[in-house]
């Protein structure tokens, strides 16, 4: 009987060792916790393109920090420029007087992968992205971009904000041979 209960409890611990982060908090705190970051992100990409800068910048901290294909800021005042400035290259063009629409690029974010720290005060994530676009010559819809995202979580005053966001785009040059940080190993290494 001793030997059972040593087991059983010897498999409790090692179960609960195992376990993710996202454990460390109560199952309701995580689903709250995990809907409110979600709808942070999609906040965000719709605030890009709506051509928000404001909007975007306050998804993050205070001290937040965006590395992106942009470059690095730091801080919400310099997201919002950078941002605000990307936003007017990307959509430079004349608009008729006379337009009813417009071309558009509309960015997606899909697959979250979100575990909350103990304490449920901070987290971190893995999202992939991707971007259409109606701006084409054949006025089609194409995919513009994918990438994934690692993002850091930070809760300041009673809402999630984006301590850091590092942005992977792989269909432009900040792309890589593989990504360890999304479970990926070196295909050039034979497999096991």
């Amino acid at each position: 009987m001793m030997k059972t209960f040593a087991k059983t409890a010897l498999a409790a611990a090692l179960i609960a060792a195992a376990m993710p982060a996202a454990a460390e908090v109560s199952p309701e705190e995580y689903a709250i916790a995990r809907a409110e970051i979600v709808n942070l992100s999609n906040r965000m990409m719709i605030a890009s393109d709506a051509q928000d800068p404001d909007t975007y910048a306050n998804s993050f901290a205070k001290d937040g920090v965006l590395t992106w294909i942009g470059g690095v800021q730091r801080g919400r005042e310099e997201i919002r420029k950078a941002v605000a400035a990307w936003r007017d290259k990307v959509d430079a063009g004349d608009i008729a007087p006379d337009a009813t629409s417009r071309p558009r690029t509309r960015h997606f974010v899909l697959n979250h992968d979100i575990t909350i720290d103990e304490g449920g005060k901070t987290g971190t994530g893995r999202v992939y992205w991707f971007a259409l676009t109606n701006k084409t010559p054949q006025k089609d819809v194409q995919v513009n971009f994918f990438g994934h995202v690692i993002e850091h979580y930070v809760k300041e005053d009673g809402k999630w904000l984006f301590s850091a966001r590092e942005v992977y785009n792989e269909s432009l040059k900040n792309r890589a041979l593989f990504y360890p940080e999304l479970g990926e190993i070196d295909p050039r290494k034979p497999k096991p």
